[in-house]
């Protein structure tokens, strides 16, 4: 005698968490393309978003599916654990950079030198490289409210010529992965160089504009440095991570003389 053995279903939350996780991935990773490819950032993070909010669905509908399997006894335990499991994976990240932003300060404009900030060069090179985009200079109570939330972020002093300073300063920022879009050296009237550069972040590739200013003084020569961030009202740490990493490049540079 043949005994039936009748399965329990699947719960159809548990298959749903799965597939909005899966389907969240694959609108996280059309996003990110689009962010580094540079064609609309705004549209891009239009596109993360959604694939967040994608996320957080799957994590509802897990939840959901395990109260069911718990009170019915259905199966897709696993389905439920593999959408949540995902789902958590992807807002990870988004949920790290958004508990950065409570002890932030609201700033998208560093600089090293908080009294006198370098000047963006205004040529018409510079200016096609930045999209025809110009920063402007912050007024000063931002500027103390940086002074205040980062107060290592100081001018480098080298004991280098203006023209030992800029070679290093250029090789530097070759180092730190940024393009050059305009360079002047030490000289002339004014006697101060600068480098203009574009920097990217490391997953998105959205651009931070970055200038440097070369200013030689009795024996020794001055760097600073000012970096600024295009999109959104924060800058996630991004361009006090610019600074560092170029501190850590021109140091290499400099102990390599």
């Amino acid at each position: 005698m043949r005994r039936l053995i009748v399965e329990e279903p699947y719960s159809k939350s548990a298959l749903l968490s799965r597939r909005l996780a899966a389907f969240a991935l694959a609108v996280a990773l059309i996003g990110v393309a689009a962010a580094r490819s540079g064609i609309d950032p705004p549209a891009a993070l239009t596109v993360l978003s959604g694939s967040i909010a994608l996320a957080a669905a799957a994590i509802l509908s897990a939840l959901l599916a395990f109260a069911v399997i718990w009170r019915t006894g259905r199966q897709g335990a696993g389905q439920a654990a593999a959408g949540l499991f995902l789902a958590l994976l992807l807002l990870a990240y988004p949920a790290y950079q958004l508990a950065k932003t409570t002890h932030l300060p609201r700033l998208t404009d560093f600089s090293t030198d908080i009294a006198d900030p370098p000047v963006f060069s205004a040529s018409r090179v510079a200016q096609a490289a930045r999209g025809g985009r110009t920063p402007k200079t912050l007024p000063a109570s931002m500027r103390r409210a940086q002074a205040q939330a980062y107060p290592k972020i100081l001018p480098i002093i080298l004991d280098l010529t203006g023209d030992e300073a800029f070679v290093a300063v250029a090789k530097a920022v070759a180092a730190s992965g940024w393009r050059i879009v305009d360079e002047t050296p030490p000289g002339g009237r004014m006697g101060v160089g600068h480098i203009d550069a574009i920097a990217r972040s490391l997953i998105l590739g959205f651009p931070c504009d970055i200038t440097l200013r070369i200013r030689p003084l009795a024996g020794q020569t001055r760097i600073d440095l000012r970096s600024v961030s295009r999109f959104g009202p924060y800058d996630f740490g991004a361009n006090q991570r610019n600074i560092h990493t170029f501190e850590a490049a021109l140091e290499a540079q400099v102990d390599k003389k």
